[in-house]
């Protein structure tokens, strides 16, 4: 049986701003199971860009190897994929197994990428997505949270005020 959700994309033009929604969400109790990250990781300040996850410990390299260590901390699941049409981008929370998900079940269509595919299959709509992958091409940062309706507005108040250049809710189905 299907399972209706909502979903709150927030659009950050850094990853300060980003991070201060993700510490706000966490000390508002917000479940950090429900809260996804997605950004590009430039490499022309530095050579050498990764990361690697042994049992608790992350370690990350990269222009914003410190935002990502700490986002990672709070968040399940992370992953660094290079996205055709995107780039490099660094990922945490539940994005990852839609993104993955996608890629395995060939939901990729429309000349979406990976991400936009992930998305889709969760019931975003396909211009919301092409905004969100414009976004992430000039460098911004993706907070996706979901849950309840009003777990989602709660968190749609506190992206905004952290400086979200825009929070969109999607009310989403999965299964």
């Amino acid at each position: 049986m299907p399972n209706k959700y909502s979903l709150a994309v927030g659009a950050f033009s850094n990853h300060e701003d980003a991070e201060n929604a993700v510490n706000e969400l966490h000390k508002s109790g917000y479940d950090m199971k429900k809260l996804s990250v997605v950004g590009k990781d430039y490499h022309t300040e530095e050579n050498v860009i990764g990361y690697y996850n042994t049992g608790d410990r992350i370690a990350t390299w990269g222009k914003f190897g410190l935002f990502w260590g700490a986002i990672w901390g709070f968040l399940f699941g992370s992953a660094f994929l290079l996205i055709p049409g995107i780039g490099p981008v660094m990922v945490g929370g539940p994005l990852v197994s839609w993104i993955i998900g996608a890629l395995e079940t060939a939901v990729i269509t429309g000349g979406l990428t990976a991400l936009g595919g992930a998305l889709a299959s969760i019931g975003i709509p396909h211009d919301s997505i092409i905004r969100y992958e414009s976004a992430l091409k000039a460098g911004k940062f993706l907070l996706i949270v979901h849950g309840t309706v009003s777990e989602v507005e709660k968190a749609k108040n506190i992206l905004i005020q952290h400086k979200a250049e825009e929070a969109i809710v999607h009310e989403v189905t999965i299964g």
